[in-house]
């Protein structure tokens, strides 16, 4: 196993981890759980990079990487659903998308069709991802801040399934 795909596994290691943490009620088990899921998060970075710049993107790592990616994710968004922090609307309509593209990309892999991230793929998750570390921070005042955040990850992820689906909507008519 090479370490891109090493680090995609720790990434999903991490996530029970990360899950305890954040029921925890301690003031402190928060921050374990920020720690855990930025650390989460640069492995993701990390394993992208060093997979492309050395040549090592496996099958594993094409399946894996964003499946664990999808979990940490969704982990965090459902428990921050449970505590009332972010609208159970939200959520479904996030977690909604990863199962549409999954299928997609199901579908277009059953057709011998490999379908990459695009621009407004990639804006999603950085925007998920910075959302949910402020959402993490707790700060104080910030909720205004949180609510901004929480609109632009929504808006991107509706915007992403359009354009993925518009850009590959012969994907459906090309089935076996």
């Amino acid at each position: 196993m090479n370490l891109p795909n090493k680090l995609t596994c720790l990434r999903m290691i991490m996530i029970p981890f990360f899950v305890i943490f954040m029921y925890l009620p301690q003031k402190w088990a928060g921050y374990v759980a920020l720690i855990i899921f930025i650390a989460a998060s640069l492995t993701d970075t990390a394993d992208g990079y060093i997979a492309r710049k050395y040549n090592l993107i496996t099958d594993f790592g094409k399946f894996m990487d964003p499946l664990a990616d999808k979990l940490l994710v969704c982990s965090a968004l459902i428990l921050f659903a449970g505590n009332g922090r972010i609208p159970a609307f939200v959520v479904v309509i996030i977690i909604s998308r990863e199962f549409i593209i999954s299928g997609f990309r199901l579908i277009a892999a059953d057709n011998g069709l490999v379908i990459a991230a695009s621009y407004w793929g990639k804006a999603k998750t950085i925007s998920q991802m910075v959302m949910i570390i402020v959402l993490l921070l707790a700060v104080p005042g910030w909720r205004p801040f949180e609510i901004v955040l929480i609109t632009i990850a929504t808006a991107l992820t509706v915007i992403s399934l359009l354009d993925y689906l518009i850009k590959n909507k012969s994907v459906l008519g090309n089935q076996k």
